[in-house]
């Protein structure tokens, strides 16, 4: 199984990793269990694409996943994974449909 990482993904990375020291230890955590063959988080509906939302924790603040990040991955085909983007609950509610079409409209014109 491979895992790529998007842009918005590595940037969003970047940016929190200025205020959250762990982020890497907990993105870590996430990628070792996506590369055992689990598909955690929920499937997010009318992109047109096989997006999943996972929360993770946050080891930096001690609130548990509610207050943790959010991870949006993309399950290109059984041997392929992109992380698309990640944001902090706390920072961000939500991100919106046409957002995550715009990742990844520019996600894949990466690929090209």
């Amino acid at each position: 199984m491979e895992i790529c990482f998007s842009p918005e993904f590595k940037h969003n990375l970047r940016q929190l990793a200025k205020r959250y020291r762990s982020i890497r230890v907990d993105v870590e955590a996430f990628t070792t269990q996506l590369l055992d063959g689990e598909m955690p988080g929920a499937q997010i509906s009318g992109t047109g694409y096989t997006l999943y939302k996972v929360r993770l924790k946050n080891s930096d603040n001690n609130r548990g996943k509610s207050a943790g990040y959010r991870v949006v991955y993309y399950l290109q085909t059984a041997e392929e994974i992109a992380l698309v983007t990640i944001y902090s609950k706390s920072d961000q509610s939500d991100v919106s449909v046409d957002e995550l079409k715009n990742f990844m409209r520019d996600y894949e014109a990466t690929k090209k």
